[in-house]
């Protein structure tokens, strides 16, 4: 990502050349780190080196790529790794009854973080990926996650901007507000087109207690394809399975 200049510490340089890592991207020229971070060149190499003398980066033909050190320390996040646990057999379940590709995010500021990913051959290439991010206001789970989140939540993503990423790409902060206040009394959130053009999905809240949802799940298919009116309790059925499973963890 770039941002107005570098951190000024090296833990904080380090993080800034890993997190300018986007989703699809399996590889990076150090000029192209640079450039997105703002990392001097010659300290960005140093920096990659002693990064890959950890298997936290690997070092390609074509330039860096994320190591399996990181994915590792990713698995050992505990709260991640129960939430998937859980969500599995409803995710798995999900997926035989509707044959599309599912989803389980969660908020993570301004976006969602795909934590979890099931994908059929017979939908379309959906450029999510586990681990990747999303903008939370044109996505079916983010729309979820804003409508049963805190209203900072929704602030901080209309001050980030409402870019249009398609011409179906709700921009206008009151028609987003409407649409939320909508899915909130439906709590479902359905998505045409509006994050990728020929892509649609459904989504449904995961409450674990409280009043704001820790997750969502969601079906994502073909937009001309994806009836959402019908697949879209099948969606809402294994949001409540998981959130039944998390609240009785919780209670125990």
């Amino acid at each position: 990502m770039t941002t107005d200049g570098p951190p000024n510490s090296v833990i904080g340089r380090a993080l800034t050349l890993l997190t300018a890592f986007r989703a699809g991207d399996e590889e990076l020229s150090l000029a192209e780190l640079a450039r997105r971070t703002g990392v001097p060149k010659p300290t960005a190499h140093r920096l990659l080196g002693e990064l890959a003398g950890w298997g936290v980066v690997e070092r390609v033909d074509g330039g860096w790529r994320l190591g399996m050190a990181l994915f590792e320390l990713g698995q050992r996040a505990p709260g991640q790794r129960s939430l998937r646990e859980a969500a599995a057999p409803y995710l798995s379940d999900l997926f035989e009854a509707t044959h599309e590709t599912v989803h389980l995010a969660v908020p993570d500021g301004v976006e969602v973080v795909y934590v979890e990913k099931l994908t059929t051959r017979r939908g379309p290439a959906v450029g999510s990926r586990v681990g990747g991010r999303m903008p939370a206001y044109c996505t079916g789970v983010g729309k979820v996650l804003l409508a049963f989140g805190p209203p900072e939540r929704l602030a901080a993503v209309v001050a980030a901007g409402l870019r249009r990423r398609t011409p179906r790409t709700v921009v206008a902060p009151g028609l987003l507000a409407d649409e939320l206040a909508r899915i909130r009394e439906q709590g479902l959130a359905v998505e045409h087109e509006e994050s990728t053009v020929g892509i649609a999905c459904v989504a449904a809240p995961v409450l674990a207690g409280g009043p704001h949802a820790v997750a969502a799940i969601s079906i994502t298919g073909w937009a001309n394809r994806l009836d959402t009116g019908r697949l879209g309790p099948a969606v809402r059925t294994a949001a409540l399975g998981l959130s039944r499973v998390l609240r009785s963890t919780m209670a125990e």
